[in-house]
């Protein structure tokens, strides 16, 4: 049977869905942040998580998606101009059966697999948040991996005439990411396509996003429309930008520090501005499940 990653947080330890999409006072969750454990169930198994009375357009309203904008309410302001529906992800590159993936197709095969994935995120704060969602692994394998595929690039949908943040030149566009192929295929590297049991918010990566749970928010790259299988390191948006201060790794590190600030502590979402603030946790608390992909390399220079 093929390794499934096993929940250690309890249904206790989930941000209330209303702390998570409200958050004017909180660092944005941006590209998808991380999360913390699969169980099985259907979407309708968090219905008991939807505990606050505001609506849901009413409380997702502070956002990092710069393809909408800079600022943290652009993209709930601008993101209901896209369209979603049809929608298809290319996967080409290294693999045997190369085409477009109509992402209703994707959705029916992955029907089974389909999980509810409790993850531990941070970024200057940190959180629990259940993504509707199934291995990034099992959607690859629908194209057939080659053998000679070790990296995995993904890009974002460029579409200026809905995604008015990208009339601007605050980065190279389309937006594209990358990870190295066992990085993909470990259990924990999801494709979300929900949140707290409904589909996923324009604002928050519509309708498929890739969730790395020990990585910064940067590298889940939102509203995926192409996956390439590459033998070589492949760009990526913020490195092209600014490679002194974002690696292609990016993996959670209390011991490297942001160029502009220390990254070795954050605070917990829902304490408020001057909560205490707590030790970052290495790989964010993922260290056991994914630190022997890293063997013999110096993360503070790999960072």
């Amino acid at each position: 049977m093929a390794y499934r990653w096993k929940n250690t947080l309890k249904d206790s330890d989930v941000t209330e869905q209303s702390v998570f999409l409200n958050r004017r006072q909180i660092m944005a969750v941006a590209a998808g942040l991380g999360l913390a454990a699969a169980i099985g169930g259907p979407r309708a198994a968090l219905a008991k998580e939807a505990l606050e009375p505001n609506s849901f357009e009413d409380i997702t309203t502070y956002n990092n998606f710069y393809e909408f904008g800079t600022g943290k309410d652009d993209p709930v302001k601008n993101a209901g101009k896209l369209t979603t529906t049809p929608w298809t992800v290319t996967i080409d590159g290294l693999v045997d059966r190369p085409g477009e993936y109509d992402f209703a197709d994707i959705m029916a095969k992955m029907t089974i697999e389909e999980r509810i994935y409790r993850f531990r995120c941070v970024e200057a704060w940190s959180m629990v948040v259940p993504w509707n969602g199934f291995e990034l692994k099992d959607m690859l394998e629908l194209a057939g991996v080659q053998s000679g595929a070790k990296y995995v690039a993904f890009e974002t949908l460029y579409r200026p005439e809905e995604m008015v943040g990208q009339r601007f030149p605050v980065l190279e566009w389309p937006y594209v990411e990358g990870l190295r192929l066992d990085e993909a295929m470990h259990p924990l590297t999801i494709m979300a396509s929900g949140i707290y049991g409904k589909d996923m918010p324009n604002q928050n990566g519509a309708p498929l996003r890739l969730v790395v749970p020990w990585k910064y928010g940067f590298k889940s790259i939102k509203s995926v429309v192409k996956i390439t299988l590459m033998d070589k390191e492949p760009p990526t948006s913020w490195n092209v930008a600014n490679a002194r201060e974002y690696g292609f790794y990016s993996n959670v590190n209390p011991k490297v520090d942001h160029p502009r600030w220390s990254q070795a502590s954050e605070r917990k979402i829902g304490g408020g501005l001057f909560s205490k603030r707590i030790p970052t946790l290495m790989m964010n608390g993922y260290e056991d499940e994914v630190v022997s992909l890293y063997t013999g390399m110096d993360l503070s220079k790999n960072f």
